[in-house]
């Protein structure tokens, strides 16, 4: 592995960024799909989003993406998410409002497909707004405490990268998709618990996460630092 060498400038990708990319973005749109269904844990108060199952593992590959391959070609795959889930947002409204079904058999799965779906486009916009924030300050915290350690303890990086993306993301995501259908104070229950949930879904599988950020660094022989990066989300060139 070369330390420094990166994959700025390049036109060409490898297979295993495109394989990450596209998990990325699956992982994004399922969960858009299962914000609408939440759960009670156990027998307490707390609620959590369907979501929570998914949606972690997005932060988890943009760490990964952030540590191998650089910010730039993280925010490429950040946008690049977003717009792909406001397809599927953009498709779901249209077949909301499709004329009903001739058979009156048929009338009960187009209810039911409408009364879930129909919530896509809220929460996908609520999702959208509050992704590219809580992404770009993953991916940014992920890089800036790259440099500043030397690349020195993936782990903590890692898990304070989260922790700030997370909670950016929470922080507009609950109140844009659901203020208005449920009290403020059970919202905020969620937005911490959600937090909570996440930062631990991440610590728990943290080993993995650096056995595979490990993996990847040998396979591409790449190992990106960020270094005179202007962190800029809208900036997708990969050189500047």
């Amino acid at each position: 592995m070369t330390e420094n060498k990166t994959l700025e400038g390049r036109k060409d990708v490898s297979a295993v960024f495109v394989v990450l990319a596209v998990l990325f973005c699956v992982c994004l749109i399922t969960s858009n799909l299962f914000v609408p269904r939440l759960w009670r844990v156990g027998n307490t108060s707390l609620q959590l989003s369907a979501a929570v199952i998914i949606f972690p593992i997005s932060y988890i590959i943009n760490d990964l993406l952030t540590e191998v391959y650089g910010y730039r070609r993280a925010m490429q795959v950040i946008w690049m998410g977003f717009g792909l889930s406001a397809f599927v947002a953009v498709a779901a409204h249209i077949v909301t409002i499709l004329p009903a079904p001739i058979y009156p058999d048929s009338q009960e799965v187009a209810d039911s497909f409408n009364r879930l779906f129909g919530l896509i486009p809220r929460t996908t916009i609520a999702s959208l707004t509050a992704f590219i924030l809580g992404s770009h300050m993953n991916a940014w915290v992920m890089s800036a405490m790259k440099i500043a350690t030397k690349g020195k303890g993936f782990g903590w990086r890692a898990i304070v990268s989260t922790i700030a993306g997370e909670l950016s993301d929470s922080i507009i995501f609950y109140p844009l998709a659901f203020l208005g259908t449920m009290p403020i104070a059970t919202i905020l229950s969620i937005v911490l618990t959600q937090v909570t949930v996440k930062t631990v879904y991440e610590i728990v599988i943290l080993p993995v996460t650096s056995f595979i950020s490990r993996r990847l660094k040998n396979k591409e022989g790449i190992d990106t630092y960020d270094y005179d990066v202007k962190y800029n989300p809208f900036n997708l060139k990969t050189r500047e």
